[in-house]
């Protein structure tokens, strides 16, 4: 008799259990969907879950698992998360992708300036070709919105300068760690790789207004989660840190590349983040 008393306890519990998971379900789906629509409101000017077009299925995927889930990760504001979600689709030359998410981040207030400068910020990353066809689609934007091309000057350094001010900004964050790992190679080209890296990177790019340090050291997570250079983005968080962002700001700039590049380049990314982690 106990025995059978327990076992109808014991279903009764697990009826209940089932019947809490359902509801907490149920108020995910309701949550996720509201916060989608109010997010896509707010970026696009539009109505998500619409249940037009060729694939309404794919879109009400995509939709509420953006819009409605990855933008409730972490603390992230709107204007970074799209400038992060612009630079990983520069990077991936998604154009069509690219164009509306400029558009969004216009939308949550990011300045023309900040978005030249992010896209700036990819070229010694991913080369000069492909952040020239994302700065096509930019000033493409801009001509559509009347925003007067070209934008002010934001350089800052001369031309004699950019090795100084570059070393500036680079040993701080990286030490000599680059001209190290390329000592030996023939002719000593690996100096001049390493003085090209100070100079460019760091010297012609880091160096520009429009963007803070913090912000482009957390772009430049973003370029490295989108291209899959777990090694580089090792380092970069690093830089990240000394730089002042947070390692939850951090993750949380990984995770917002998580629908644009995937779950395997998100999840090596994430691993990288732990294995630089100081131990607890």
């Amino acid at each position: 008799m106990k025995k059978k008393i327990a076992a109808i306890a014991a279903s009764a519990l697990m009826a209940q259990a089932t019947s809490a998971v359902a509801l907490a379900g149920a108020e995910s789906f309701v949550n996720r969907t509201e916060i989608c629509k109010e997010n896509y409101n707010t970026l696009f000017g539009g109505e998500a879950l619409s249940n037009t077009g060729n694939d309404p299925e794919m879109m009400a995927i995509l939709q509420k698992y953006i819009f409605g889930e990855v933008f409730t990760v972490g603390d992230l504001d709107n204007k970074t998360r799209e400038m992060i979600t612009v630079t990983s689709l520069a990077v991936q030359q998604t154009l069509p992708q690219l164009k509306a998410h400029i558009n969004a981040a216009l939308n949550v207030g990011v300045t023309p300036i900040e978005l030249r400068e992010a896209i700036y910020q990819c070229a010694p990353f991913i080369g000069f070709p492909k952040t020239l066809n994302a700065l096509d689609v930019l000033n493409q934007v801009f001509k559509e919105r009347n925003i007067k091309t070209p934008l002010d000057s934001t350089a800052t350094v001369k031309e004699e300068e950019r090795f100084e001010k570059g070393v500036a900004i680079q040993t701080p964050l990286y030490g000599d760690e680059i001209k190290e790992s390329l000592e030996g190679l023939p002719q000593d080209m690996g100096a001049d790789v390493a003085r090209f890296l100070t100079e460019v990177c760091f010297g012609d790019f880091y160096t520009r207004k429009g963007l803070d340090l913090k912000t482009r050291e957390l772009l430049v997570v973003s370029i490295l989660v989108t291209t899959g250079n777990t090694e580089t983005l090792k380092s970069h968080i690093k830089g990240n840190l000394k730089a002042g962002n947070s390692i939850e700001t951090i993750t949380a700039a990984i995770i917002q590349c998580l629908p644009y590049v995937g779950f395997p380049n998100t999840l090596s990314a994430l691993r990288a983040l732990k294995d630089v982690l100081p131990e607890k």
